[in-house]
């Protein structure tokens, strides 16, 4: 089983966000891209500014793994589940590498340019991948590299002038090749309304700060507030974010890009193929409209619930968790937003209230505090099941 969690790596602080190449009001973003800027100074403005192609977000602390070698392709096509033989380069996908239950341990964006694959990684999990895939390399014609710290990455929704590639496009919300949406249909995603497009630069991380100062006139640096808004909005799932130690690709809606559901052999295959065919995703991934009237945002962690018919503060409190708070972002237009992790058979139309309980060393008095939230359907609590169980298979075992 792949540890994803025994290899401790902390990713350098980005020069735009300290030392002497730094801009002017940037400030660190929370959690996991703590080591570069959240916003510049101009949250809002940002956000605008990369919704409408003119600006990049710093991502350089992002995981870049490379693995070279004639049988480079063949051996990822075992070990993940995408299909990645047969291919014409230069191509982009995105494939997870699962558990034996076909729990998520790790999500990677993958781009090919005929000599090179290049893994794409969340922050701080490139190391464990790296030392995973070594482990894995038997007598297969491969190399694998880290590249973290060496090469970098910058987010853009549009193509940037005076940037070429290599560059990952984001496949999101398409269907590709082998892959199954689990929205009711694919034109009723909330990507396609917002008309999500993502695609991630890959640079020489020492020429980051001369990439930056030679952008156009009319581009801007945004910050991950910026991009995590939109990626919100769109219900793109983000491994750090959107998933924990039980979270299986359907729940998320991953088999839409990140899955090849005609291939076989990889580990997890079974539990992917069993949940689609046969059964229903215990939980499903929602957007949520969160209350606008509340100062600040709900902390991502807290408790979701369905508001209860007694509507008062004692049922709230005592109302049963249903799910998780996940991600939360503020967008310019739409306000409040989040994803929640709750129960598949949670009524699609049910009121939700994001549950905030107090830290065990809070005061006495102190109360949960409510918030809220209208629920956008992201995973159909109908998906899975594709083709129906198959009847008499428990007489014949009692046979």
């Amino acid at each position: 089983m792949l540890d994803v969690t025994h290899i401790e790596y902390t990713p350098e602080t980005s020069p735009l966000l300290a030392g002497e190449n730094s801009i002017h009001g940037a400030v660190a973003a929370n959690s996991y891209d703590q080591y570069v800027a959240g916003h510049y100074g101009h949250p809002v403005q940002e956000q605008r500014a990369l919704a409408n192609g003119k600006a990049v977000v710093d991502l350089s602390h992002y995981g870049i793994v490379t693995v070279t070698g004639s049988d480079r392709l063949s051996w990822l096509q075992t070990l993940t589940t995408q299909q990645t033989q047969g291919l014409q380069a230069p191509f982009s996908s995105e494939a997870l590498f699962l558990d034996l239950r076909g729990r998520i341990e790790i999500a990677t964006k993958i781009y090919e340019d005929g000599e090179t694959t290049y893994l794409l990684t969340e922050p701080t999990m490139n190391a464990t991948l790296v030392d995973w895939l070594t482990r894995m390399q038997f007598a297969s014609r491969v190399e694998v590299t880290d590249r973290t710290g060496e090469l970098a990455l910058l987010g853009a929704t549009d193509e940037v002038p005076g940037l070429s590639d290599p560059v990952w496009v984001d496949p999101w919300p398409g269907i590709s090749p082998g892959g199954f949406a689990y929205t009711e249909a694919p034109a009723d995603h909330p990507a396609v309304h917002e008309d999500y497009a993502w695609r991630l630069y890959i640079i020489e991380a020492d020429k980051l700060v001369e990439t930056i100062n030679g952008l156009p006139e009319n581009f801007r640096i945004a910050g991950t507030m910026a991009s995590e808004a939109l990626r919100v909005a769109a219900g793109r799932p983000r491994q750090l974010f959107d998933t924990d130690e039980r979270s299986i690709p359907h729940e998320l809606d991953w088999l839409r890009t990140a899955v090849h559901l005609e291939k076989g052999c990889y580990k997890g295959q079974e539990t992917v193929a069993r949940v689609h065919n046969l059964g229903h995703p215990p939980r499903r991934l929602v957007g949520l409209m969160i209350d606008g009237s509340v100062h600040g945002l709900p902390e991502v962690g807290a408790e979701i619930i369905v508001r209860p018919d007694a509507d008062d503060e004692a049922a709230m409190a005592s109302a049963r968790s249903i799910g998780t708070l996940k991600s939360v972002a503020m967008h310019h237009e739409m306000g409040a937003i989040g994803t929640a992790m709750i129960r598949r058979n949670t009524k699609p139309d049910a009121q939700l209230i994001i549950r905030e309980v107090p830290p065990e060393d809070a005061a006495e008095d102190e109360q949960p505090n409510f918030t809220a939230a209208a629920q956008e359907i992201l995973t159909s609590p109908s998906a899975g099941k594709v083709v129906g169980r198959v009847q008499g298979l428990t007489d014949l075992r009692r046979r």
